[in-house]
């Protein structure tokens, strides 16, 4: 069955810099629409980083542009999320998800997360001022 694995979660001061990622099992990697999500308590989820996996292109909301950069590693089947700068605004649990109905073309970061049928258990990120 699909798995997804996150890690590299903990806790930082502001400006500060956390890599997580995501091991991804159970299905073909490449192909797909996969990416980070996070979601503050009280707060709705929200689409922070895509990419369409083997090669295709990524895709961010603005509050990380510049900050946050998304990669993999297909070879290992593995998704990465570079967080750099980090601030206290940015404190959420973060999930990675993939989505297996979103193609090339529309994979973007605003897509609604009900697009993404699959997703990992979370992991914390704690940014204090």
């Amino acid at each position: 069955q699909v798995q997804l694995v996150e890690s590299g979660g903990g806790s930082v001061q502001a400006g500060g810099s956390l890599r997580l990622s995501c091991v991804a099992s159970g299905y073909t990697y490449s192909n797909n629409c996969m990416g980070w999500f996070r979601q503050a308590p009280g707060k709705e989820r929200e689409g922070v980083a895509v990419i369409y996996t083997g090669g295709g292109s990524t895709d961010y909301a603005d509050s990380v542009k510049g900050r946050f950069t998304i990669s993999e590693d297909d070879a290992k089947n593995t998704l990465y999320l570079q967080m750099n700068s980090l601030k206290p605004e940015d404190t959420a649990m973060y999930y990675c998800a993939r989505s297996n109905i979103i193609g090339r073309g529309s994979c973007r970061s605003a897509q609604p997360s009900t697009l993404f049928p699959y997703w990992g258990q979370g992991t914390q990120v704690t940014v204090s001022s």
